[in-house]
């Protein structure tokens, strides 16, 4: 085993981890089917992945980023969706390239593991484990678990304690602006990837290390560049 200054790595799941927009879509044209209303095309739901299912239910109701439905309609088209999505959370979901491989090196390097998910628990846990990645982490923590999600640093630093190492003593990897913006109030480096669903954010500007072009990047780059990631002052 070898020894790293960085001890914790820490890893989104949706558009990090796994491409799970085509499920997403599915569960959101069946509950618009549902009420009666028009489906909508997988590139849109793509584009409103990000900030937890609720958030999504509710893009996809009023066609607005922040829109907010009629209360009454929202509870409806959350059981909706919810019943859906649970029972087909990974029809057509996968692991994006060099995934499980690159996990499972990173733990024989001696990392420990975590993926900290703003997806709530009922969906996270059965989407590892049909994807094969359940064993996969040292920890599991999911959006529904505490009382604040990313962007707030909460689910970081939970992350942190419950690996036994300090938040600068490990890292972030992500695909969103939550993500960045989480590891920075955490007082973590983040590594951004460059695929997922980041909706056209500059997540070098908003303080990712590097931009990873694809997941096996992210060993060679903590393998290779972590010490000097240690060696500076994190804002």
């Amino acid at each position: 085993m070898t020894t790293f200054p960085l001890a914790g790595l820490l890893f989104d799941l949706d558009g990090t981890l796994v491409h799970t927009a085509p499920d997403l879509a599915d569960a959101a044209n069946h509950m618009l089917a549902s009420l009666g209303r028009p489906a909508c095309d997988e590139a849109m739901v793509g584009a409103w992945i990000g900030d937890g299912v609720p958030r999504l239910i509710k893009r996809a109701l009023t066609g607005e980023r922040f829109g907010e439905p009629d209360p009454v309609l929202f509870k409806e088209a959350q059981a909706l969706y919810g019943a859906y999505y649970e029972a087909h959370v990974a029809d057509r979901s996968s692991l994006y390239p060099g995934v499980a491989q690159t996990l499972t090196e990173l733990r024989a390097d001696g990392f420990r593991l975590a993926c900290v998910t703003n997806k709530a628990s009922r969906f996270t846990r059965p989407l590892l484990r049909a994807l094969g990645l359940a064993g996969a982490f040292d920890l599991i923590l999911c959006g529904d678990e505490l009382p604040r999600a990313k962007p707030d640093p909460l689910p970081l630093l939970t992350a942190c304690e419950r690996l036994g190492v300090a938040p600068n003593g490990a890292a972030l990897v992500g695909d969103s602006a939550n993500d960045m913006r989480a590891a920075h109030a955490a007082g973590m480096p983040a590594l951004a990837v460059a695929y997922g669903y980041h909706h056209g954010a500059d997540l070098m500007a908003l303080g990712a290390v590097a931009m990873i072009p694809a997941f096996p990047g992210v060993r060679d780059f903590f393998r290779f560049e972590a010490r000097f990631l240690c060696a500076q002052a994190l804002p």
